[in-house]
């Protein structure tokens, strides 16, 4: 491997499709090691522009606006950060000889979650929740009568839980249609309808693809329990406790899917426990927003580990540290100039860590930061963090 200086003529140039707070530490990670960044967004001042060394803002859904960006800067790796970008365009530059991290077709299978979700069960057969899709609300109404209550409707490309919603009776149907329209980012009109699953818990297994010198390598972090409401994230702890057979299945799983998926790079897949069975639920291509934790619970965190493998550095080892937990700081209201006070309170105590992401503003619910904190068990790291999360006032 051969970087060269930034702003030189032999820089080494990595281009981010997003440029939110997990890529923002994707982008600090790179900078270590002297890696020229540049970084798109759909709205300016997103929270990777603040440490890249260049950025633009474009709808990245605008596959020629996000060509003549790429074709200008000639990036040695692109590396999606969202889901909500012009995939197609990904996979004509990857054909003309771009790199895209991990592959242009791990970008377009899980942008959709029809996509994705057929490789797993159809292509692979691996468990997951019973599942149909509709493009209207009569089929909608037909799907959901053949799945049965209660069930899960999505829709098919999303982030952060936005439209999702548990349907329990009939009378929330049309609610939950609506909500499901306007949540969707791209491919509005389309949903995924999802059996509800009785499981136990749920974990991201991070799933690390690198290379260990000519051949490509599979590693694991360890599990990472998490609690989400309304398909957001709001707290992530690790190790998650489970047993040997679950935690087997769950990372012949991974390994599964992310071999499928190819190339080099991390990836949160998301998965349901119950009991030793283990069902497949989503993937992230990238770092995963649970995945917060590791920055306090591992020598390399899941952004330093994403950072070492797409540049094809060698990951010996991964170190645990010891049971660690994150908490969000999650906003409501409306402001474009939020503040943050009595930090001090937060990090007085031993074992914790804050990042506040710097988004721009505010409207509606956001999350703007995240507490992490290390301890003796996994409970008492859940409750420092949270403590800590607590501390924080928002000003609006």
């Amino acid at each position: 491997m051969k970087i060269g200086t930034p702003f030189a003529s032999n820089a080494y140039r990595v281009l981010f499709c997003g440029s939110g707070e997990l890529g923002k530490e994707v982008v600090i990670e790179l900078q270590r090691f002297g890696v020229e960044t540049v970084c798109l967004d759909r709205y300016p001042n997103a929270p990777a522009m603040h440490v890249a060394h260049r950025s633009y803002t474009l709808s990245m859904l605008d596959g020629a606006a996000l060509r003549e960006i790429i074709e200008k800067e000639k990036p040695d790796l692109i590396v999606p950060e969202i889901e909500a970008i012009a995939t197609d365009t990904l996979a004509e530059l990857e054909k003309e000889g771009y790199t895209v991290i991990p592959t242009a077709k791990a970008a377009q299978l899980t942008m959709n979650r029809e996509g994705i979700r057929q490789l797993a069960a159809e292509t692979l057969g691996i468990k997951t929740s019973p599942f149909r899709f509709a493009h209207t609300y009569e089929e909608f109404l037909q799907v959901s009568d053949e799945i049965g209550f209660p069930f899960v409707i999505k829709p098919i490309m999303s982030s952060s839980g936005k439209g999702q919603s548990v349907v329990r009776e009939p009378e929330d149907m049309e609610k939950a249609w609506q909500y499901a329209l306007e949540g969707g980012r791209a491919g509005k009109g389309k949903v995924i309808v999802e059996g509800f699953i009785n499981f136990d818990y749920e974990i991201t297994q991070l799933t690390v693809r690198h290379k260990d010198g000519d051949v490509i390598k599979t590693s694991f972090c360890e599990p990472i329990g998490h609690i989400q409401i309304e398909g957001d994230y709001r707290e992530s702890w690790q190790p998650a406790f489970m047993s040997d057979n679950a935690l087997k299945e769950s990372r012949r799983i991974s390994e599964a899917v992310t071999t499928e998926l190819g190339g080099l790079g991390i990836f949160g897949v998301e998965l349901f426990i119950k009991g030793d069975d283990v069902y497949f639920s989503e993937v992230s291509p990238r770092p995963h927003d649970t995945g917060l934790v590791t920055l306090t619970s591992q020598e390399l965190s899941e952004f330093a580990l994403h950072a070492r493998a797409i540049l094809g550095l060698p990951i010996p080892e991964i170190e645990f540290y010891g049971p660690s937990a994150s908490a969000v700081i999650l906003v409501e209201g409306e402001s474009d100039a939020p503040s943050f006070e009595n930090l001090e309170k937060v990090l007085e105590e031993s074992g914790t860590q804050l990042r506040l992401f710097g988004k721009p503003d505010l409207s509606g619910r956001r999350r703007m930061g995240v507490v992490c904190a290390r301890a003796n068990s996994v409970e008492e790291a859940r409750q420092k963090a949270k403590r800590g999360a607590e501390k924080i006032r928002v000003v609006l």
